[in-house]
């Protein structure tokens, strides 16, 4: 594994990195990521169906992680603008927790990850602002890239 960063030229400028040379492959990525609440919220969540003054809570939190995926490219400055062939959003309670898994899908010379992160990160801080109202203890946590497939470099956690 080489240790250089790749956004770091020679004299120490930051750098896009030029993908022209790369081969075109099917790329994935999954990230993973959990909104704690505090167990009297989250048990008055549950019970309203995860459904708040401000609306449905997943399903807001969903397409705000899509959208968010679709502008990485703006919000992270060295990211290459991708044509995404998919993007997957899930989010399950479990144990005073949203669970967010966020899938994204392109064919391309440049991988998906920081876009799956991004997805659910997006989601995550939706779903804080959806709730801060009932406790600024809202945890959002374990935010991690789960696997990358494509490329030179594959990974699975």
């Amino acid at each position: 594994m080489s240790t250089d960063l790749s956004h770091i030229d020679k004299e120490g400028n930051t750098v896009m990195v030029d993908v022209g040379m790369k081969s075109v492959s099917e790329r994935t990525a999954v990230a993973s990521g959990k909104v704690l609440f505090p167990e009297s919220v989250y048990s008055q969540l549950s019970e309203q169906g995860f459904v708040h003054k401000k609306g449905g809570i997943i399903q807001t939190a969903i397409i705000a992680g899509i959208q968010a995926v679709k502008r990485t490219s703006d919000l992270i400055p060295l990211c290459h603008q991708l044509m995404l062939s998919k993007v997957d959003i899930d989010i399950q309670p479990f144990e005073d927790a949203l669970h967010i898994k966020c899938m994204v899908k392109c064919t391309g010379k440049t991988g998906v990850e920081m876009e799956a992160l991004t997805g659910v990160s997006v989601s995550a801080l939706t779903i804080y602002d959806m709730c801060k109202a009932l406790s600024h203890d809202i945890l959002i946590t374990d935010i991690k890239l789960e696997m990358k497939t494509g490329g030179k470099h594959e990974f699975s956690r």
